[in-house]
């Protein structure tokens, strides 16, 4: 076989597994219409329309799906022959792709980078953080990092560091106007922001002490899906916000903010790196769970 015709195979491969041009574009580093032109030479080598195209989607046909079936493992067995190439090296080699949500991105891997590149001078690591809720083997990553509640069936998950939770916090303008609230009923009767996924959908404040559980709707005026703006929001004078405690801790610190509700603020549920169980795990993708694991 040569060099262009597994080219090709590997191009039609990405495309079929994202059905998408532009996400399997993205994943191999071209561009969209490289792709799109790899597919039609090797549809055109094989005299067969492998894959349907519209303005807006891109599916298999019959022949393409039976392809598929039998490169994917084939694809697979390539990428973890070249994977333990890796024992006769001193370091991983190659690149792990990682979702990670975009709030709390700093705090589970900014401490690692630097440490993981430095020990693995041939790895090569791609961070996508977004706060969207992404598919991680549609999309072409090699791990996700998520709470361990939200975690689909059929991954392996493995707890990391630091385990992080909320805080409710105010500016002192704020207070001078306002009740400090001494417990999450209280909250009624303040302006709150609105936490809100990238989807739209609004998530409540989470309280628990002594065996009670609240969960608090706020219904103000501002709805956030970024902890950074939802900090400045509460700087602002004009909200209390419910953000990780991590990203408003350097303006607690400097009295910028005022921090309530703390003994109702217990330790979140455990970040956990994750990755599908029936993915061979490379060594690379084994150092990144290694720098990162409570």
């Amino acid at each position: 076989m040569r060099a262009t015709d597994l080219s090709e195979l590997a191009a039609f491969d990405a495309v079929a597994r994202h059905s998408s041009f532009r996400r399997a574009a993205e994943e191999r580093g071209v561009t969209a219409s490289a792709l799109s032109h790899a597919v039609s030479n090797l549809e055109e080598r094989v005299g067969l329309r492998l894959l349907n195209r519209t303005t807006r989607s891109v599916s298999l046909t019959d022949a393409g799906a039976m392809l598929q079936a039998r490169l994917a493992p084939a694809f697979g067995n390539i990428g973890a022959a070249l994977d333990a190439l890796n024992q006769f090296r001193d370091t991983p080699f190659g690149k792990v792709r990682i979702n990670v949500p975009n709030s709390i991105a700093p705090f589970v891997l900014g401490h690692i980078i630097g440490p993981l590149i430095t020990n693995n001078p041939n790895l090569e690591v791609e961070i996508v953080a977004t706060d969207r809720l992404v598919d991680i083997v549609e999309e072409g990553f090699d791990a996700g990092i998520r709470l361990g509640e939200s975690l689909r069936d059929g991954m392996i998950a493995v707890k990391i560091k630091p385990r992080m939770r909320f805080a409710v916090v105010g500016s002192p303008d704020y207070f001078r106007n306002h009740e400090i609230p001494m417990t999450p009923r209280d909250l009624g009767g303040h302006v709150c922001v609105q936490n809100m996924y990238p989807n739209g959908m609004r998530y409540p404040w989470e309280f628990e002490l002594e065996g009670e559980a609240i969960a608090f709707h706020p219904s103000g005026p501002i709805a956030l899906d970024d902890h950074e703006l939802m900090v400045h929001a509460a700087l602002s004078g004009v909200a209390l916000a419910y953000v990780w405690e991590n990203r408003a801790q350097r303006d607690i610190l400097d009295g910028r903010l005022v921090r309530c509700l703390d003994e109702w603020c217990p330790p979140e549920d455990w970040f956990h790196i994750y990755y599908p169980s029936r993915r061979n795990m490379s060594a690379g993708l084994r150092a990144v769970v290694d720098a990162m694991k409570a």
